[in-house]
């Protein structure tokens, strides 16, 4: 596969002041991740063809790649105005506003773009993922229905991430995440494949590939079992960090318990592979997928022999470079594995770790959280993409049968707050039982978190790092099952604790026992005892012994590739949190 790159610098050798190759060629520079080099042949098309929309697009795209945020919004805006009826351009322009913070303003920018061209579905998964993240709730249905089709006709890549949050069943990730996939897997070449390594019981070199590694939901549940690794032995771990040093104690721990944090943040996706080939790197893990801020494109040179989906992504990849998906049975049950396109490596405790060294701070007053010194507290601090019509309805059902309760939740962008207060009202609730908390730092969070008597979890996308905080504070989780594994984290969560009381078959069940513990606070003060205690002696919050199930998988599934043999299911480590994995 030739690079189209350097045909067009040859190209421009000899014509240089073709503004349109410069344009082509900006364009491939940041498809391969190289923000700087896209950004100087968008200038030079600039100083050809001055406020050319293409070019302006192009550059605004790197300067949102290279964290210039309000340069980007600048120079989209530009592109915009001068080519109003492009709709590529309102999309781009909607994706330099979010992180900007003009949350209406990308909502504005996404449906401009989508009226621009209502039959692409693409640009219809785009205003639906926004309004869901505003609790813009107009037209949901009709959006969600556009993008499903198209998903199951084959007809667009959706962003992976963006349809958990659909209605769909596991088979249907499955084919989002494929059309997705092959997109990338058509524009790239693999490495060679390296030669495999003498089963000679040598440690196995682990690398792990994030955008979270610092003051980041990954980070946050990876540095104690992190630690606990490095403090085994038994492998050696290497970080590959996608972001810059934040500076903050999570990325300090980091540093100090791998054996090598490499900062690969904004480097093209080729050098990205290539720092993870020369560490040698036997078993890559992916802890950011299709979640945003992550490189597939790095992961589909395949710069790792064996290659494993974890943590960050809660379904599958779809993706013919991604060899294996860490989980636990509960999570991904053996009927949801053939909706997998990896094999499972099953641990025999809950998938997601936890950073068992939080101190739980004194909590501020009820007063300067803002809420009322009595009465029941739900909380729900999902992200507000996740905040649906049905999950808020059964909310608000819980509020109308517990007098004097209230809603806790984290506050949302833009005029998100002010909506589903409307909706509150709408249903017979009074909006201000709504109650609403600014994002905090970790520590202050988990103290504010012990004010919640019940956590009212969401579905089809769950509380995950969210649902784990909780526990910890010591709130307990009520949840619904569902059939993916987005919607089943917290359950895991519940079922590993012994807890599986709080995993309720229906919405009715879900709103009848919400509704029971916060008429009963003997029965909720109960209830928290035993969470407390079952935090204490079940196993989930114990990371020496996920280290050890996690050091078995490692093994099994290096063991295998250096044997030859292709990667297949197995399940690793025993009921107790054994050390020993099952033969291949």
């Amino acid at each position: 596969m030739n690079d189209p790159r350097a045909e067009l610098r040859l190209r421009l050798q000899r014509d240089p002041g073709d503004a349109i190759a410069w344009i082509v060629l900006s364009e491939h520079e940041l498809d391969a991740g190289d923000a700087t080099a896209g950004a100087s042949a968008a200038q030079r098309a600039l100083s050809l063809r001055p406020g050319h929309p293409e070019a302006l697009a192009r550059l605004g795209r790197a300067q949102w790649m290279l964290g210039r945020r309000e340069d980007a919004v600048a120079s989209l805006r530009e592109a915009a105005r001068n080519a109003p009826q492009h709709p590529g351009i309102a999309v781009w322009l909607g994706h330099a506003l979010e992180d900007t913070g003009e949350a209406e303003a990308a909502s504005q920018a996404y449906a401009q773009a989508h009226a621009l061209a209502p039959d692409e579905p693409q640009l219809a998964a785009y205003l639906l993922a926004w309004r869901r993240k505003l609790c813009d709730w107009r037209g949901l249905d009709t959006l969600s229905r556009q993008v499903r089709d198209a998903v199951a006709a084959g007809r667009a890549a959706i962003e992976p991430f963006a349809f958990l949050s659909e209605d769909a069943d596991a088979a249907e990730q499955l084919r989002c995440a494929r059309l997705r996939a092959a997109e990338i897997a058509r524009a790239l070449r693999p490495l060679p494949s390296p030669a495999p390594r003498a089963d000679d019981g040598a440690p196995v070199r682990v690398g792990f590939l994030s955008n979270g590694f610092g003051a980041h939901p990954t980070g946050l549940l990876t540095v104690a079992l992190f630690e606990a690794l490095r403090a085994r032995g038994e492998v050696q771990t290497q970080l590959f960090a996608l972001t810059p040093d934040d500076g903050g104690p999570i990325r300090q721990r980091l540093r100090a318990a791998a054996h090598c944090l490499h900062d690969v943040s904004q480097r093209p996706h080729a050098q990205v592979a290539a720092a993870i080939r020369e560490a040698g790197i036997e078993v890559l893990f992916d802890l950011r997928g299709w979640g945003g801020g992550g490189v597939p494109e790095a992961l589909a040179l395949r710069p790792a022999p064996v290659q494993v989906n974890w943590l960050a992504y809660p379904g599958t990849s779809g993706a013919p470079w991604i060899d294996y998906v860490l989980a636990d049975r509960y999570a991904l049950p053996e009927w949801m594995a053939p909706h997998y396109s990896e094999a499972v490596a099953w641990l025999p405790r809950c998938f997601q770790p936890s950073d068992t060294a939080r101190a739980i701070l004194s909590p501020p007053s009820r007063a300067e959280c803002g809420l009322p010194e009595r009465g029941t507290v739900y909380a729900c601090f999902n992200n507000s993409y996740k905040l649906n019509p049905r999950s808020v309805g059964r909310a608000l059902a819980v509020l109308r049968e517990v007098p004097d309760s209230v809603l806790w939740l984290l506050s949302g962008p833009g005029e998100a707050d002010a909506r589903l207060r409307a909706h509150a009202q709408s249903q017979g609730v009074a909006p201000q039982r709504l109650v609403f908390m600014a994002k905090q730092p970790h520590a202050e969070y988990l103290a504010r978190l012990q004010h919640a008597d019940l956590f009212l979890d969401t579905e089809p996308y769950n509380a995950h790092t969210t649902a784990s905080d909780a526990l910890w504070a010591g709130c307990p989780v009520l949840t619904r099952p569902g059939a993916t594994f987005a919607a089943r984290v917290a359950g895991s969560l519940n079922h590993h604790l012994g807890l599986d009381e709080l995993n309720v078959a229906d919405d009715a069940a879900f709103i009848a026992r919400a509704v029971a513990l916060g008429r009963d606070p003997a029965a909720l003060a109960a209830l928290r005892v035993r969470l407390a205690q079952r935090r204490a002696d079940s196993g989930l919050f114990d990371m020496d012994r996920f280290a050890r199930d996690f050091v078995a998988a490692v093994e099994t599934m290096a063991r295998r590739h250096r044997r030859g043999l292709p990667p297949a299911q197995f399940a690793a480590g025993g009921g107790d949190g054994g050390a020993k994995a099952n033969p291949p």
